[in-house]
């Protein structure tokens, strides 16, 4: 993975500024593309600041499809190898890719009850859990509401992006990671 300084991904044409920061999203390459006409940006923070804005901003049902867009956490996806690099990285971490039969079952079972309980998958930024915690987590979000559940969404993909980000930008000056 390259590493540049906010100045250098300032500087890339539109295509390649895109290119370097479409894994920052999951399955979501249009969030880079579309930001990459608001530079130049003054810090790592500015720049995650106006991607966030650009999902936070999307009507309910563009935005129920981009949380579609990302997997269930120790889902069929990630056993089968069929997630980002990103994202099979970060499950990896807690061993999420390596779950034995009845853990597979557990949260198979836990991913589908939320899903159908919310319309979008249980969303984590799992680099903040162990695998205990995580499934402690998805067990206690399940008594949410919609709306409040659809806050924590976004605010662990805010958790996840400035991780994702702060891999991308030499001088990102992200504090608490």
């Amino acid at each position: 993975m390259n590493t540049r300084p906010i100045a250098d991904l300032n500087a890339l044409p539109p295509g390649d500024f895109a290119a370097a920061l479409a894994p920052v999203w999951e399955n979501a390459d249009w969030v880079a593309e579309k930001v990459s006409r608001d530079r130049p940006f003054m810090s790592a923070a500015a720049l995650h600041d106006a991607m966030l804005a650009l999902v936070k901003a999307l009507p309910e049902d563009e935005l129920l499809a981009f949380l579609n867009r990302h997997p269930d956490l120790g889902g069929a996806d990630v056993r089968a190898g069929r997630v980002t690099a990103e994202s099979d990285a970060e499950q990896g971490s807690i061993r999420l890719n390596a779950l034995t039969v009845a853990q597979i079952a557990e949260w198979d079972e836990l991913n589908a009850a939320y899903k159908a309980r919310f319309g979008f998958p249980f969303i984590l930024c799992v680099r903040r859990h162990d695998q205990a915690s995580a499934l402690a987590a998805i067990r206690t979000r399940m008594n949410g509401t919609r709306d409040g559940e659809l806050d924590a969404a976004l605010q662990e993909i805010t958790w996840i992006t400035r991780y994702r980000l702060a891999a991308r930008v030499a001088d990102h000056g992200f504090a608490g990671l």
